[in-house]
């Protein structure tokens, strides 16, 4: 008596349980996977942003708040511009620890001929910056020439294309890699690109006079500390001797994105533990109720011959079935969900979000299917217990 086909015609028999079985597997399996996508690619997002970000200290005009719309430019995309005197920068560089300071300009854009949403400009100094330039150099051979404009991922712009801001044509040169955060609609130029598109914009009435009246201008300064200098230290002369400027530390805005990813990761990984349990109870009922109604079918069965551990074997072969069945379906499910709304997702979390590689997802997606199938096997094997104490003459008997 050959196990497998008898397991594929009991399940064929009834397509109503077989169906029924498979669904509260997919279920689980969705769950996981799902969840599981989305606690990695948070995480991903945020250390994206810990390597992108590249400073300790960015000092940015009092004006900017700059735990709310400097925050929310690097996380949600927001859009804006704040300014103040160019020489900061080199006031920075005299205070004792600072090693290097590298300044940008911000300019929120109007509606650009490339995008469906306003962009935000990023002009920055390649010579001295360190904090873009290096991955502007991964996908860009050579230097950033005037009106060129590299682009983050998500800017709908191909190389070699004009986009047009304030009017002025600008030449796409390169595309940034995926960060997971509001970088990745962001725009970068040179300082000589830059100041062509201040004066675009003040021609359109989009001002950036500062109080001084000094037309050079930047948005921000960042600082990288020398070594075995405190960055508290640092940051607290910086404070001191610039007027108008607050010095955030990028460890506590990323700090706080942490704090908000552990508490979006707790209250996912807490509903996929509670819906495992339901699940696995809701199966183990599932598969009780499908080892009654088949008390005299393994009774018939072992009275022509079949043992206890064969039937065993069929049952956890069958539930293994469908299990597979349903950790590929709901795996499946979850991915197309998952993929299809991520924007969706990001702009609900208002958190970095970039998946993970391919690797990983796909190991991910293998571990989810053998899980439904071991969580599956289990239930029925749980259940399968009370055929090793059903004598085949007894159960034919009550079932007359």
């Amino acid at each position: 008596m050959k196990i497998l086909p008898l397991s594929l015609k009991n399940l064929a028999r009834k397509p109503g349980r077989t169906a029924a079985l498979v669904l509260l597997t997919a279920f689980l399996a969705l769950a996981v996977f799902g969840g599981s996508v989305v606690i990695l690619s948070l995480r991903t997002g945020l250390q994206s942003l810990e390597a992108r970000l590249g400073a300790d200290i960015i000092l940015v005009p009092s004006e900017a708040q700059s735990k709310v719309s400097f925050q929310n430019m690097f996380l949600q995309g927001t859009t804006g511009a704040f300014y103040m005197d160019a020489a900061v920068a080199d006031k920075a560089l005299e205070v004792p620890g600072v090693e290097k300071a590298a300044p940008q300009t911000f300019l929120a854009s109007l509606k650009a001929d490339c995008c469906s949403i306003k962009i935000q400009v990023i002009g920055i100094d390649p010579a001295k910056d360190f904090t873009v330039q290096p991955w502007i150099a991964r996908s860009l051979t050579g230097d950033m020439g005037d009106m060129d404009v590299v682009v983050g991922c998500r800017v709908e712009a191909g190389i070699g294309e004009i986009i047009r801001i304030y009017e002025q044509r600008c030449k796409v040169v390169a595309q940034l890699e995926p960060t997971g955060t509001g970088l990745d609609i962001a725009v970068y130029c040179n300082m000589h690109t830059m100041d062509t598109l201040l004066a675009a914009a003040e021609a359109k009435g989009v001002s950036h006079k500062i109080a001084s009246g000094d037309d050079s201008v930047i948005s921000a300064v960042y600082i990288k500390v020398k070594d075995g200098y405190d960055i508290d230290t640092v940051n607290t002369a910086l404070t001191g001797k610039l007027r108008k400027v607050t010095a955030v530390r990028t460890r506590s805005m990323i700090t706080g994105v942490s704090d908000s990813l552990a508490g979006v990761s707790r209250t996912v990984s807490a509903m996929t533990v509670v819906i495992w349990i339901l699940a696995f109870i809701i199966l183990l009922l599932a598969y009780t109720l499908v080892v009654r109604e088949r008390t005299r079918e393994f009774a018939v069965l072992r009275l022509i011959g079949a043992s206890r551990g064969m039937l065993g074997r069929m049952a956890l072969l069958e539930s293994a079935m469908c299990g597979l069945g349903g950790g590929i379906a709901g795996t499946g499910l979850a991915a197309i969900g998952v993929f299809s709304f991520s924007a969706l997702i990001e702009s609900s979390l208002g958190l970095p979000y970039l998946f993970p590689g391919i690797g990983t997802i796909l190991l991910l997606a293998a571990g989810t299917v053998l899980l439904s199938i071991a969580v599956s096997a289990l239930a029925s094997a749980f259940a399968a217990r009370r055929l090793s104490r059903v004598q085949p003459g007894t159960a034919l008997r009550e079932g007359n």
